[in-house]
């Protein structure tokens, strides 16, 4: 039995803290992936009006140092997307992690998934297809003010465009790959353009769903009495 001055403390268990930092780092990276993305879009449209030119009947031999400049751009272009996209996953990705604890300690009930599931979900075959979207949800209605109407709308055209942007991307890829020919690079330089495209605007989308529910968890943190804070 514990004596008097040995009783032991509360047991300590989640409490809020800021999403403030990683979020304007997230989105920070997420303008550096829409530019690198622009910067892609510029290569393959140079690499597009080579290629069409040379379909035009251009002199092969006048068209080769324009060729060999547009493919050594559009390799420059994907080295810049890779590095920019890596960075932004990682810290994307930490923010998301936070608000979904956050998200755990403002309504626990209303989570319908672990909190494992916030990174592992986008990269399980299958299951990322819908699960960030279903654990953003989760995380939308545990930060909405009590009371609010919700809409997903943010949330769902973020979503849409994400995936129809991954799925542009593997055509547009695949497109490129199989180009052994004037006609092919054309066709892939295009079908690249369009994807590079839609990656901006699900970038742009995912800027205003970070800001979003950065600053509805920030104000319901400050707002709502009862709940252990570090924010």
């Amino acid at each position: 039995m514990p004596t008097p001055g040995s009783m032991p403390g509360p047991v300590p268990g989640p409490y809020l803290r800021s999403p403030v930092g990683l979020g304007r780092a997230a989105v920070a990276l997420l303008g550096l992936v829409i530019a690198a993305d622009l910067f892609a879009v510029y290569a393959d449209l140079v690499l597009y009006d080579v290629t069409g030119d040379l379909m035009d009947g251009a002199s092969a031999g006048a068209a080769a140092g324009r060729l060999d400049d547009a493919d050594s751009l559009n390799t420059v272009a994907g080295g810049v997307q890779a590095v920019s996209l890596i960075g932004c996953i990682i810290v994307y990705l930490c923010w998301f992690v936070r608000v979904r604890a956050n998200a755990g300690v403002f309504a626990p009930d209303t989570q319908s998934m672990k909190p494992g599931w916030a990174i592992a979900g986008w990269f399980v075959p299958f299951v990322n297809l819908w699960y960030p979207r279903r654990i953003t949800r989760d995380i939308w209605d545990a930060s909405s003010p009590l009371g609010a109407r919700r809409s997903y709308l943010l949330v769902n055209a973020w979503w849409t465009l994400w995936i129809v942007s991954l799925l542009a991307d593997r055509v547009g890829t695949a497109q490129s790959g199989d180009a052994d020919t004037v006609d092919g690079t054309h066709s892939g330089a295009y079908a690249m353009a369009i994807s590079d495209a839609l990656d901006i605007a699900a970038a742009a989308l995912a800027i205003a769903l970070v800001l979003r529910l950065t600053r509805m968890q920030h104000a319901k943190a400050l707002a709502g009495p009862g709940i252990p804070a570090g924010i």
